[in-house]
């Protein structure tokens, strides 16, 4: 689980055109003021690391951020927090090595590549990407690079993009960037998605793209690949919320904590411009149905890859309905077939293609009937018998989205502030 602090809500400098915090702001629910005593007590309580989170975190003032921080310090030994990065001034990165504060950025590119993430005039926008590229150039030589996140879209993934993004990721390998988070583009505004979504095809071919450039990178790896491997050798007990069967009522991954203490969900269910309370009890009705459900319907009935997959996150479901599964259904099954052929390639027999599969479905089934959640790996041990399956296996991911954007946090450092999900805005 990770903790998203939120102490100005969904507050932010700049205005990103696809933002799923966006229904928020159109319904005026963004926060005025915020209480320390409350946010910190809050995270008290539930007694986790917690990462700084918005719209925009470093709106806050620069004495809350130290108080902020300095507590977290003191309690957790560490800091995350998750910035469109044009903010970055030399004070806050004292703050950030005095407190260590592990820092997450959300760009989507070099120069104009990155207007989508619109700022208000074309100016401003190319203003604030220059000084978020510059604040990631500073971070790395503090010795503090930042992860990121990146959302594809036509603006920086469209074929004739890619080039200049391989060649702006080489430079990020070489600053000391090593963890990067690819987005596919969420909106809830239809024009929008329509301006600049990729087609299944061009996500694809982006996708598979960069899974080759990291080939060929000496230290910059893109996590979902790592992901999407492991799910399917049956080895996701560690691997990001968005493949955790996450229940949008209660999204296990994401503990968020707005500016008054009260606790809410990872703002990628959230469609309707409001915060619903957390519920009490977690369920995985929604799995139950895609399983059942036939896919012309937007179920998952018969997909050989349902169990890594599982409808993808809720928040990315087909027409905005929990319900569903994810609208990115044809690139998830591209990519899990693009693994699944190098698999047994290599004589490595998945998940999706092990003669048991039925009976590990089963195991899931049978467990999300009675309110607990399994890994693969934990299903696979089951069956095996070195496992009773009467504890709740999935830790899934640094179940930070995850957008920690959820949510999520990239692997191989410890802890990202980059939520599952990023900055939002």
């Amino acid at each position: 689980m990770s903790v998203e602090l939120r102490p100005l809500g969904v507050a932010c400098n700049i205005q990103c055109q696809y933002c799923y915090q966006n229904p928020e702001r159109d319904a005026g629910n963004v926060p005025q003021s915020y209480s320390l005593d409350r946010l910190l007590a809050a995270v008290e309580e539930i007694g986790s690391e917690f990462t700084l989170f918005g719209g925009e975190p470093l709106l806050v003032p620069e004495g809350d951020l130290e108080t902020i921080w300095s507590w977290g310090f003191q309690k957790f030994g560490s800091n995350c927090v998750q910035t469109n990065g044009s903010l970055i001034n030399d004070n806050h990165i004292e703050l950030f090595k005095k407190h260590r504060v592990h820092v997450g950025v959300s760009i989507d590119g070099p120069g104009e590549l990155n207007d989508v993430r619109w700022a208000g005039t074309l100016a401003r926008t190319r203003d604030a990407t220059a000084k978020s590229e510059a604040a990631i150039e500073r971070l790395c030589a503090e010795g503090i690079p930042p992860s990121l996140i990146v959302t594809l879209h036509s603006n920086n993934a469209a074929h004739d993009k890619l080039p200049r993004m391989k060649e702006w990721f080489e430079r990020l390998d070489r600053l000391g960037v090593t963890s990067v988070r690819l987005h596919v583009l969420e909106s809830e505004d239809v024009s929008i998605h329509n301006k600049y979504a990729l087609s299944t095809e061009e996500n694809q071919r982006a996708f598979l793209f960069f899974a080759r450039l990291e080939s060929e990178l000496p230290h910059l790896r893109f996590d979902v690949f790592d992901d999407i491997q492991k799910l399917l050798k049956g080895e996701d007990d560690a691997v990001t919320c968005v493949w955790g069967a996450c229940d949008p009522f209660t999204t296990r991954a994401v503990q968020g904590v707005d500016g008054d203490g009260h606790r809410s969900n990872c703002g990628r269910t959230n469609k309707e411009g409001i915060d619903f309370i957390k519920s009490e009890q977690e369920g995985f009705e929604r799995y139950l149905a895609l399983y059942q459900t036939p896919q012309e319907y937007g179920g998952c009935l018969d997909c050989r890859f349902f169990m890594m997959c599982k409808g993808q996150c809720p928040g990315t479901a087909i027409g905005g309905d929990w319900r569903n599964r994810t609208e990115h259904c044809d690139l998830w099954k591209g990519m899990f077939e693009s693994y699944e052929r190098e698999f047994t390639a290599r004589g490595i027999v998945p998940v999706s293609l092990r003669p048991d599969r039925k009976r590990l479905e089963d195991a899931h089934l049978a467990a999300w009937a009675q309110g607990r959640n399994m890994s693969i790996g934990q299903a696979i041990r089951v069956l095996a018998g070195v496992a009773d399956g009467s504890a709740d296996g999935a830790a899934h991911g640094d179940l930070s989205h995850g957008d920690r954007e959820h949510g999520d946090r990239p692997h191989g450092d410890a802890p990202h502030g980059d939520s599952d999900h990023g900055d939002a805005g």
